[in-house]
């Protein structure tokens, strides 16, 4: 018998992209849970929001955190919600403003 494909959802797939335009930094958790690791790596580095932080649990597992003005946050969830964060807001508008102008300059 065939296996359905799983729907992906068109808003998690736009977050996703949105996401991709963050600054990314990849650490590893050691002893630390990755969370705890990521609150500390942020601390130390003096990172300022928007970023994506990729914490390295183990050679199989990699959490991936948000760092926003509102706090620390689950990737996934950011990319289902990325309406709710206005720091994700101005990276939108200005690749759409860009595509705009691209397409207005191009005629």
């Amino acid at each position: 018998m065939a296996r359905r494909r799983k729907r992906k959802s068109r808003r998690r797939l736009e977050g996703r992209r949105i996401l991709e335009q963050v600054p990314q930094y990849s650490i590893e958790s050691g002893e630390d849970k990755p969370v705890t690791a990521a609150r500390k790596f942020i601390h130390a580095e003096g990172i300022a929001p928007p970023a994506l932080l990729l914490v390295k649990r183990n050679e199989h597992t990699t959490d991936r955190y948000f760092w926003a003005e509102k706090g620390l946050f689950g990737a996934q969830y950011v990319e289902e919600n990325h309406f709710l964060f206005p720091s994700l807001k101005t990276a939108e508008d200005e690749e759409e403003e860009e595509e705009l102008y691209a397409t207005s300059s191009s005629r």
